[in-house]
């Protein structure tokens, strides 16, 4: 039996509007319980919703990063179904005419780049938010805050085929909407949540089945949703062979995750677009999209997007594939990095010095790096005095601690306490004579062949020096002095 696993995420993302999709309400996360909603936003007799326009724009730039066909009639739908957080008993969404189709990105693999498709991306309101207290309560409350916040829906095909190439895709797509501050993405919050769709496609004999559709919910981490593909896989396949069951006869379930036992639990059945009963929002009007409306909004907002910054980073700079995915995961650390270089005779170490002190910094202190207190040319300058050996790397680091606790540059700090790296071909020579005069034993050490008599001696040249002789001048002009013995 041969079999391919079959994986379609259905990623919704919370948008970071200012107000609600369809009415006035501030769009925010947390909060006093109920402290933002209106009549429309809690479903109200009477009470009509407004589309808010930043809405469409934000669809429209997601489309043009995506790559995504991008209609220009706009039509929104009632999706109906009953549950506590859905004070309308509908959710406004998009059935038929969603506003961007057919669209791609690339996901970078250890196999290389791969082209996941995209069916669809449509927008919608989010429901409210149930709270559910311990058994004991026997209670639940609702918070509807979240009712009616703006969301995209993105919709792919089920071109991935195991959990890695589904991290792979959340996390490209998640850097694409926190490059277009669409949203922050922040899977805690729940402003980006995904839904996991699995089956086999199996060949036996030449003859394919497909095995039924399990849509996972409730998966609130990026470790979690490769858990869960990678368990339901294993799932599907014992299946298969004790039942045989098929997506034709079968369809598809819902299942939820358990993420302390690690399995998938079967929730219900799939309800199917005819149990949603869609019709057309009577309270909304068709909107028409002209051409040069759609093209201005990728003019004006658009800008380079992840996977175009690491191929521009690499030529440019010469900067290794870790260095440019670690640099591009936030967009501001990429705009940190090139402040620096573009003031350093050496972009490279310039990369390397944010990639482990800075960001060890950042870290330690649980900040991001815009409210890092260094400016960027106060690192460029820096690696500057490492280059032109005015500074070796050992001292650096403690000037690198001293900027940061006096928010001061490098020079002023180097010529406040003499730090400069000592270079004079004259004044090593009279160093190093003076070592060799005070250790003869080393000498006869080295003459045997023990190499840490050198390592000895050089530390008595740093000592001497208290650190700041340049290392590679006098190690050379020890060992010439050390073949004259």
């Amino acid at each position: 039996m041969e079999y391919k696993l079959l994986v379609g995420l259905e990623v919704h993302v919370q948008l970071g509007l200012k107000t609600k999709a369809f009415c006035g309400c501030k769009n925010d996360f947390g909060g006093i319980p109920n402290s933002r909603t209106c009549p429309t936003c809690l479903g109200l007799p009477g009470a009509l919703p407004s589309i808010n326009k930043e809405l469409i724009s934000s669809a429209i730039l997601a489309g043009h990063a995506t790559n995504s066909k991008i209609k220009n009639i706009i039509k929104f739908d009632r999706k109906h179904y009953a549950y506590p957080d859905l004070p309308k008993g509908y959710q406004i969404s998009q059935n038929d005419a969603p506003i961007c189709e057919n669209g791609f990105i690339f996901i970078e693999t250890c196999s290389g780049l791969k082209k996941i498709n995209i069916i669809r991306i449509h927008m919608e309101e989010d429901s409210g938010k149930s709270l559910h207290l311990l058994e004991s309560e026997n209670r639940s409350y609702i918070d509807f805050n979240r009712s009616g916040a703006p969301l995209l829906e993105i919709v792919s095909k089920p071109d991935i085929n195991n959990g890695e190439e589904a991290v792979a895709y959340l996390s490209a797509l998640r850097e694409i909407f926190r490059y277009l501050d669409l949203s922050d993405c922040n899977m805690e919050n729940g402003s980006f949540r995904c839904d996991v769709n699995v089956n086999l496609l199996i060949n036996e004999n030449g003859v394919e089945y497909k095995t039924p559709i399990s849509e996972i919910k409730n998966l609130n981490s990026f470790k979690s949703v490769k858990l869960a593909i990678d368990y339901e896989k294993s799932r599907q396949k014992e299946e298969w062979i004790l039942h045989r069951r098929t997506f034709e006869s079968v369809g598809k379930h819902t299942m939820g995750f358990d993420d302390k036992k690690g399995i998938t639990v079967l929730q219900r059945s799939k309800e199917t677009v005819a149990d949603y009963r869609y019709i057309k929002d009577p309270d909304l009007p068709l909107i028409k999209l002209d051409d040069s409306y759609i093209e201005s909004i990728k003019s004006n907002r658009m800008v380079e997007l992840p996977f175009d910054t690491r191929v521009r980073l690499k030529e440019q700079y010469g900067l290794s594939d870790f260095d440019v995915v670690t640099l591009t995961a936030d967009k501001n650390l990429v705009k940190y990095f090139e402040e620096a270089a573009i003031a350093s005779s050496d972009p490279k170490r310039v990369a390397n010095w944010i990639l482990s002190e800075v960001l060890s910094v950042l870290n330690d202190r649980e900040m991001n790096i815009l409210d890092f207190n260094l400016p960027p040319s106060y690192i460029s300058e820096l690696v500057e005095f490492i280059v032109n050996d005015r500074v070796s790397g050992k001292i650096a680091k403690e000037i690198f601690l001293e900027m940061l606790e006096r928010n001061v540059s490098s020079a002023i700090i180097i010529n406040e306490k003499n730090l400069a790296q000592i270079s004079d071909i004259s004044f090593i020579e009279s160093v190093v004579f003076e070592v060799l005069n005070e250790n003869p034993k080393s000498i006869e050490l080295y003459k045997k062949g023990k190499s840490h008599a050198i390592k000895f001696m050089m530390g008595q040249i740093m000592r001497k020096t208290s650190g700041r002789v340049n290392p590679v001048l006098a190690n050379e002009i020890l060992m010439n002095k050390l073949r004259d013995v």
